[in-house]
Formats: C-alpha cells, sequence, structure tokens
C-alpha cells in the first residue's frame, strides 16, 4: 500500500488535516497497520513539496493549530494514474514462512522444518477464526467484512502452501544441504 495515494485518496472528497486523515485512514482501512501522525505528516510534506496536494487553511478548534490540506488537478491525476495501475504479481517469493522452512533445513533438520509448519499452521487456523467471526460481530461494516475476506483468502492460501510444503520438506531437505 501506498501511504501518500491513500492519503491522496482521502483527499478527494475534500480539505483534511493530518489528525482527520489518520483517523480516516484508520477506520476506512481497520486491517491495515494503523498510520503513525508522523508518517502522515511527513507524508503530506512530501505531497505538497512535489505539487500534489496545497495547504487549504487552519483550523483552531480545542487544541493546537491544524493546517488542511486539499488535492490539486495534479494531485488528482496522480491518484487517477494509481487507480489505473494493476498490481503485479509478486515477481520472487518474500515470504518469512519459505524462508523459516529453509533456514529450519539448514540450521537444523527436516523435523525442525515440519515443527515451524505444523505452529505456523495453528497460528493460521486460529487467525482465519477470529476474522471469521469479525465478520458477524454486531457493528461491523461491509468494508470490515472486505477486509477480512481479503485476509483469510491470504491465509487460506498460505494452509495450502503449508500444506503442500510439510509433504515435501524431506526434498527440500535433500535440495539444500546439496
Amino acid at each position: 500500500m501506498s501511504t501518500a495515494h491513500v492519503l491522496l485518496g482521502l483527499l478527494a472528497s475534500g480539505p483534511r488535516h493530518g489528525y482527520d486523515l489518520k483517523r480516516e485512514h484508520d477506520e476506512r482501512l481497520p486491517q491495515a497497520k494503523p498510520l503513525a501522525y508522523g508518517q502522515v505528516y511527513s507524508t503530506l510534506g512530501r505531497l505538497e513539496r512535489d505539487g500534489f496536494v496545497k495547504q487549504s487553511g487552519q483550523d483552531q478548534e480545542s487544541g493546537p493549530e491544524r493546517t488542511s490540506y486539499t488535492l490539486t488537478d495534479l494531485g488528482r491525476d496522480r491518484l487517477d494514474a494509481w487507480l489505473d495501475e494493476v498490481e503485479p504479481p509478486a515477481p520472487h517469493v518474500t515470504s518469512a514462512l519459505f524462508n523459516k522452512v529453509v533456514v529450519a533445513l539448514l540450521a537444523a533438520d527436516a523435523d525442525r522444518a515440519r515443527q515451524y509448519l505444523t505452529a505456523q499452521r495453528s497460528a493460521h487456523m486460529t487467525r482465519m477464526r477470529e476474522l471469521t467471526v469479525s465478520k458477524t460481530t454486531p457493528g461491523t461494516t461491509v468494508g470490515d467484512v472486505i477486509a477480512a475476506d481479503y485476509a483469510i483468502g491470504h491465509l487460506d492460501a498460505d494452509l495450502r502452501w503449508l500444506q503442500t510444503t510439510m509433504a515435501r520438506v524431506a526434498d527440500l531437505q535433500k535440495e539444500v544441504s546439496s
């Protein structure tokens, strides 16, 4: 996820200050890692420097003065271009799961890799159950359900990979050891 593009998207509906952007990000993308205020403000600074946003005023409700930002035409064009970009499938395996299996084989043996795979499968199953329950919890929004479905799909793919890898650990150990 590009924080800059998400902030541009949040600004598309009108001016906001950093506090509102952080709060709205965390509300609208509840399954994403929450943004830090420093990340919001540093990103806004870069967006302003690059001409994608501009300051649109100062607010001082109850507390410190807050600068509001608005999307520029250039920012709208950049947002539209980003929304049109198809995300390429990952070209390399960058999964910590895969790395740990290989390292377990290098540092120990096939039994250690199997122990890890079994423990990871259990953790994935627990998380899938939590997400499934969260979809029916009172107050759950459609956005929450869609985010949970996305996470469940990834966990399911990981579980299939864990199962397949469990069956191939002995062969992988031979390959890694040679």
